[in-house]
């Protein structure tokens, strides 16, 4: 029953940021009577959609749900482990307990208070990786920041010449694009928009939310036709103090934000700062496609939890251009270390899919 919830969790996972995509299942005499998911923010949650689907009364049934419900009061919507209370339901079994401060415990203790059964743990790995963006949020105030590159067997991402597409195959750049769809913001550097003018949008897949996009121009270096700037506007994160040049962005509607500047790099922006600031705005999961330099910067500010790397069978030389730039170092015990979690084919390329250890 919990797999089967945290099944219908996935169907909310690209829509229902920056809300945890939940789901939930309610059963009675050993059948599943009602069920539901988070679909998106604004719209009822789980366990409400659940009751509201049920086919009979949900009163001495058991929820599995796939987070702690919630006992903090929406527009227009109570808390869901009242309106458990409420139906009378007899047990509720949660995968895990939410690190959100405004529930932690509180949604469990409503629920006992009032005589009902709540446990929590089953399935809680499982869980973990169905909620993985909104619990590193909740937990340390920044998204989820999944790296994603695509290079050669020998470690290239482009030509000298700066040359790169396409370095992989029609199979791997739509399953970038399913990357994408499920990311809350997608974001690059200057460098990158000045050398490739990306769009850094959802295409080749179905998609009903786009990501928001986020720009790192510490000088605001940006041209206004840039394809970054059409659509919905992006965020772009600078230090430049340039009165004209902002007003021009502002004009096409982008959104400045001045960001702290790198102690250790004066005229460059605080990346931590900037990791932090996404997680104020409340994105679970980001995804970064940018170059060499930012990767490298992004991986020394310790801000990268996940790398995703498409590697293409063909090679290109050590003449052309890494995937990674920072400073050399002295030792094999300073490398940055990670933990490879899966390794799949996509089409002619493979995917490797990387954390980096704490």
């Amino acid at each position: 029953m919990m797999s089967r919830a945290l099944q219908l969790a996935e169907l909310g996972r690209d829509t229902s940021t920056p809300n945890p995509s939940v789901g939930c299942v309610i059963v009675k005499g050993g059948r599943i009577i009602g069920e539901g998911w988070h679909a998106k923010a604004g719209e009822p949650h789980a366990e409400a959609a659940a009751l509201a689907a049920c086919a009979e009364s949900p009163e001495g049934a058991t929820a599995y749900v796939t987070l702690e419900p919630c006992v903090h009061v929406r527009p227009h919507r109570g808390p869901c482990a009242a309106a458990l209370v409420r139906a009378r339901v007899a047990r509720v079994v949660a995968a895990l307990e939410d690190p959100n401060p405004e529930v932690h415990g509180r949604g469990f203790a409503m629920l006992r208070e009032a005589g009902v059964v709540a446990e929590v743990g089953l399935m809680g790995a499982q869980a973990e990786e169905a909620h993985l963006g909104f619990l590193h949020r909740m937990r340390t105030g920044r998204p989820w920041m999944r790296l994603k590159s695509a290079a050669s067997l020998d470690g290239r991402t482009a030509l000298a010449n700066g040359e790169s597409q396409w370095i992989t195959g029609e199979a791997a750049r739509r399953d970038v694009h399913i990357l994408r769809r499920r990311s809350c913001a997608m974001l690059t550097g200057i460098g990158t928009v000045l050398r490739d003018d990306p769009q850094l949008t959802v295409r080749h897949v179905e998609c009903s939310r786009q990501p928001r996009r986020v720009l790192i121009d510490s000088r605001l270096d940006i041209a206004p036709e840039a394809k970054i700037l059409k659509g919905e506007p992006p965020i772009i994160f600078t230090v430049s103090e340039d009165a004209s040049r902002r007003a021009r962005l502002e004009a096409l509607g982008a959104e400045i934000v001045t960001a702290p500047t790198d102690p250790s790099k004066p005229g460059k922006t605080n990346l931590a700062a900037i990791a932090r600031a996404l997680g104020e705005r409340g994105f679970n999961e980001v995804t970064v496609e940018t170059g060499a330099r930012l990767n490298g910067s992004l991986l020394v500010a310790g801000v990268v939890d996940e790398i995703v790397l498409y590697l293409a069978p063909l090679l290109l030389g050590d003449t052309a251009q890494g995937l990674f730039a920072f400073p050399g170092l002295a030792s094999l015990g300073q490398a940055p270390r990670a933990r490879i979690v899966d390794v799949r084919a996509v089409g002619d390329d493979w995917r490797i899919t990387a954390r980096m250890r704490g």
